[in-house]
């Protein structure tokens, strides 16, 4: 049995509403064991005795048919979980900066949001993983951060999704208990 961390993209913003109890009684149709949620914002950490891509596809096609909108999901396992957040050199806590991690179930497209982010002056991350790009922001201006200008595109929208450090340590946490 696998441990995962789920993360949905674009949950609870831009009209996309779903209440966490929902999401819970819907992934309990699937064949998975200690599904809990986290925060309001689509993190799921679970158990399954399938792999990842199959993960990914039964939840992408669940949310899809039972709450009816383009749902896209990155998995990531336990472990790789934990490289990442060990490999990310941004502080989880710090009061000017917000440290993000931009996380993708297709590394070719993670290629190129990093390919195009070195061409933006001022844009500041590091790629964690095949799965993963950290970047900081500076405190209460996260939008208007170059890095989070690109992979707000709709190029990525189908593929990334970005959570703050603090929330993959959450994820974690859950995963470790």
């Amino acid at each position: 049995m696998s441990k995962y961390a789920l993360f949905l993209r674009g949950i609870n913003v831009g009209g996309i509403n779903l209440k966490m109890a929902e999401l819970r009684a819907a992934l309990a149709t699937l064949p998975l064991s200690k599904v809990r949620t986290l925060l309001a914002s689509g993190n799921v950490v679970c158990s399954a005795e399938v792999t990842a891509d199959e993960l990914k596809s039964m939840v992408e096609t669940l949310l899809r048919e039972r709450f009816r909108y383009d749902a896209w999901v990155v998995v990531i396992e336990a472990p790789t979980l934990e490289s990442i957040i060990d490999a990310c050199p941004y502080p989880a806590d710090d009061a000017q900066t917000t440290s993000y991690v931009t996380l993708s179930s297709d590394p070719a497209a993670l290629d190129e949001l990093a390919r195009h982010a070195s061409e933006i002056p001022g844009a500041e991350f590091v790629r964690l993983s095949p799965e993963a790009i950290a970047w900081p922001a500076t405190a209460g201006s996260t939008l208007d951060s170059p890095f989070s200008k690109l992979s707000a595109k709709a190029r990525y929208k189908s593929t990334t999704t970005t959570r703050n450090l603090r929330t993959l340590l959450k994820a974690q946490d859950f995963l470790a208990g």
